[in-house]
């Protein structure tokens, strides 16, 4: 009897944790009130990088830095070649070969030492420039998300798919995005923004670029108009 009973009230200790379980599960499933939709953008980083004027510009002016340091490094290596050939007419031994020989080899060590630090630098530099235009690309996107209440932004690329090259439609059609609406595409409207902001900066150093001003968002006439990618 005892034991019947015991069982009895295991069970409906066991029902009411249950139940208890299910309610708080149900509870956690609901949306808060202030939860926004999901919307989600598209951005083509490699277009912006390619049309960002400013990425432009500064890859125009480290493309100058690299010719006059080639310019200087043709010149260096031009007295070698000079010192080389007048060691060629001395005699190996002789006191102006051994005058001669430790010149050499020190002008070539710095014309190596040269070479190396101006690759590596310029490899510095380079890189900077990608993740200045990549910092600033992003600061855009947070901008018109925020603004426009998008709540995820993924890259994509926008590129209509090349029919003509083999490898590059297998590449094309291996693509994340198969499907997207004309308007979660905020590439070009982030790239308006980023030359906007250049172009007056570039006309006015003096003035800073404001830093709340959201992209503005192009005007579509068919806002329902779709696309494939």
């Amino acid at each position: 009897m005892k034991r019947t009973m015991f069982r009895a009230i295991a069970l409906a200790l066991f029902v009411n944790v249950v139940t208890l379980s299910s309610n708080a599960w149900s509870q956690s499933k609901e949306p808060a009130a202030t939860a926004l939709p999901h919307k989600v953008g598209l951005i083509d980083m490699a277009h912006v990088f390619k049309n960002y004027k400013k990425f432009e510009a500064l890859r125009d002016e480290l493309k100058d830095e690299i010719a006059a340091s080639e310019e200087q490094a043709k010149s260096m290596q031009e007295e070698l070649l000079a010192l080389q050939k007048a060691m060629k007419a001395l005699v190996e031994g002789s006191p102006e070969f051994a005058k001669a020989e430790p010149q050499y080899v020190k002008m070539a060590g710095e014309f190596e030492t040269f070479r190396r630090s101006a690759s590596r630098e310029f490899l510095k530099k380079e890189s900077q420039i990608y993740l200045q235009v990549y910092n600033e690309t992003s600061d855009a996107v947070s901008k018109y998300a925020t603004h426009f209440k998008y709540t995820l932004v993924l890259r994509f690329n926008r590129e209509d798919l090349d029919t003509e090259n083999p490898q590059n439609l297998l590449q094309g059609m291996n693509r994340q995005v198969v499907y997207h609406k004309a308007e979660d595409d905020i590439t070009v409207d982030v790239l308006n923004h980023l030359n906007k902001q250049f172009t007056k900066a570039a006309s006015t150093p003096a003035a800073a670029p404001s830093a709340t001003t959201p992209p503005a968002r192009r005007e579509t006439k068919k806002p329902a108009a779709t696309s494939k990618n």
